[in-house]
């Protein structure tokens, strides 16, 4: 469960919430979304449900029905690859400009997300099945930082919902990959700090379509 962060108001942490559980796959794709059900899970007022809803919509999370309400977004292959290959775009830009302007404290960042992420992926080969969660955020954090030297607020933001939703397709279909992502993610780390744009982006390719064809291969769908 996600922590209320300081100074955070209701509506916020709402938000994180619900926006996390769908991530999660604790709302499922195509699941209606009834404020009231809402309002006793989450402990908020129905208006400002609605406007966490509406905001969920205008992310891609939600499907705003009209009359009928709002139910979590569906998944499809299609949109699956769509996803991918804006990723890939994303941050690929992203990891070019961070290797080129990155400094020291970059570098540290990128160590330290590294580190966090390894020591996750002993658990989960450990299966610890019950970590896939907190694995994941250490995944994303880890791919945030290499492309947090950039010097665009903007295009860390585009990310960091793109990557949100290719994670989600990642929890609806229990993709793992196991040692396979985990020495992709040790050879990013080896070229970026040794600046190899060429080898981080053509590992980075294989990265993220590796990702995408596995959870289509496990996954259900349409």
């Amino acid at each position: 469960m996600l922590q209320t962060l300081p100074n955070e108001t209701v509506a916020e942490s709402s938000y994180r919430r619900i926006r996390s559980d769908i991530i999660f796959d604790r709302l499922h794709p195509g699941q209606k979304l009834k404020l009231d059900n809402l309002n006793d899970a989450y402990g908020t007022s129905i208006s400002t449900l609605r406007e966490i809803l509406n905001r969920l919509s205008a992310d891609g999370f939600v499907l705003a029905e009209g009359q009928r309400g709002f139910e979590v977004a569906p998944v499809s292959a299609s949109n699956l690859q769509e996803i991918a290959a804006l990723r890939l775009l994303l941050e690929t830009h992203a990891l070019s400009q961070s290797m080129a302007d990155g400094d020291t404290e970059w570098e540290a960042r990128v160590v330290s997300a590294h580190y966090k992420l390894t020591r996750m992926e002993d658990v989960i080969t450990s299966s610890d099945a019950d970590s896939a969660q907190d694995w994941k955020r250490y995944d994303r954090e880890f791919h945030q930082s290499l492309i947090s030297a950039c010097g665009s607020n903007l295009l860390m933001e585009t990310h960091s919902n793109v990557f949100d939703k290719y994670l989600r397709y990642q929890m609806v279909a229990q993709s793992y990959r196991g040692n396979v992502a985990s020495a992709e993610h040790q050879q990013l780390l080896d070229a970026a700090l040794a600046r190899d744009e060429k080898t981080a982006k053509k590992v980075l390719t294989m990265h993220i379509h590796s990702g995408m064809e596995h959870a289509l291969a496990v996954g259900k769908f349409s």
